[in-house]
């Protein structure tokens, strides 16, 4: 099936079951999807739910109250690629797809605001938006995530053939969007660093990067701003999080609780993709006294 990129407001699927299938019961009951809570150590998200042998699960990421949980779920022999929705209803969670055909999600602080690369919907009291642009100087750049502080300072990875172009955050000035800029000479080490999210308040940012030292292929970094506003050393997160699997696609649930990332175990038809989750806590551990 082709990349069609268009939106499909609660469309119910099965979760043990192709992305195709109709399924209208409930998923899951209580907060959290009936999950309890992580420990310090980071464990498989909602197996079963959100995880499952027969699809592949990745980009997993609270948003807003809580109430809404997304991820992007994909046949694990084929092409087909969607977003999907999990919704808190009363005490049970149902599933539906958001968006097909796109990958790459970030949400806005408040949750209003979907992200995909250079384009985003909002939400509408009906349900979102078709996808838009950002313009310039973002829609020819070949961003692969894109995450937004509650400044409206967007902070994004850019592809290239060389994997060599390091984070970088474009501020808004007027009613425009600046150039480019480098956070600092900490997230060109390595190669591909990529995939960032920015703490609302842009107190911290949380990247994966493939450099000499890690654990593995991918390890996931955390830089602190510091008093005089430059971004501190880059922190390797530990090995209760990174491992010698290739870790990406950080978030941080909106009440800071929890922290989200992707581990990837293997390549080509055999590699496997699931969403782990961890305590935040983790990140005031690692922030420098």
């Amino acid at each position: 099936m082709k990349s069609i990129s268009k939106l499909v407001i609660l469309l119910s699927v099965s979760v043990g079951g192709s992305a195709h299938a109709g399924d209208t019961a409930p998923v899951a009951e209580g907060p959290l999807l009936g999950q309890q809570p992580p420990g310090p150590e980071a464990e498989i998200f909602a197996p079963g739910i959100v995880n499952a042998d027969n699809f592949e699960s990745k980009e997993g990421m609270f948003a807003g109250d809580m109430n809404s949980f997304y991820f992007v779920k994909g046949d694990k022999d084929g092409p087909y690629r969607a977003l999907v929705h999990l919704e808190k209803k009363g005490n049970q969670w149902h599933q539906s797809v958001a968006l097909e055909g796109e990958t790459e999600p970030s949400f806005s602080p408040d949750g209003k605001t979907l992200y995909f690369q250079t384009k985003y919907m909002e939400r509408t009291g009906s349900g979102w938006t078709g996808l838009q642009s950002l313009g310039a100087p973002f829609a020819d750049l070949p961003i692969m995530r894109l995450s937004g502080a509650s400044s409206g300072t967007y902070y994004f990875d850019t592809f290239s053939p060389e994997l060599d172009i390091p984070v970088r955050y474009s501020r808004r000035v007027g009613d425009q969007y600046e150039e480019p800029q480098e956070l600092g000479p900490q997230f060109a080490v390595g190669i591909y660093n990529a995939h960032p999210f920015i703490a609302p308040d842009e107190s911290y940012i949380i990247w994966d990067s493939r450099r000499d030292g890690g654990y593995g292929t991918s390890d996931l970094y955390i830089s602190f701003r510091q008093k005089d506003g430059a971004w501190g050393p880059a922190i390797n997160m530990g090995d209760k999080i990174n491992s010698e699997h290739a870790e990406n696609y950080p978030s941080v649930s909106p009440d800071g609780k929890y922290l989200f990332f992707d581990r990837r175990i293997g390549t080509g038809p055999d590699r496997t993709v699931a969403i782990y989750w961890v305590d935040a806590g983790i990140i005031e551990d690692l922030r420098p006294d």
